[in-house]
């Protein structure tokens, strides 16, 4: 799956059971479920889990958390918007097979 057919996906009313959990939370997030994102990710889901919660923490405001979780993730502090945050985080997930 590309990105364009992951957001495609968005439209359908749950995700599509083949999701990672990782791809699971960024569909929740671009629905507008950032509580059952959260949930995801916060049962621990390696890397990609902490990035996507650094992700969810800027959605929040709560900056100082996200910064956590950044570096949990080992990737640097994001100041892009975050919609173009989403779709990177996304690409990368479905270009590593997730």
């Amino acid at each position: 799956m590309n990105l364009d057919e992951f957001r495609e996906t968005l439209r359908e009313a749950t995700p599509p059971a083949s999701l990672s959990r990782p791809l699971e939370a960024l569909w929740r997030i671009a629905n507008d479920e950032w509580d059952a994102a959260h949930r995801l990710v916060q049962s621990g889901l390696g890397s990609d889990g902490a990035w996507i919660h650094a992700h969810l923490h800027r959605i929040e405001g709560d900056l100082s958390n996200a910064t956590y979780w950044y570096r949990r993730a080992g990737k640097p502090v994001c100041s892009a918007p975050l919609d173009e945050e989403w779709a990177a985080i996304a690409n990368a997930l479905l270009s590593a097979g997730d």
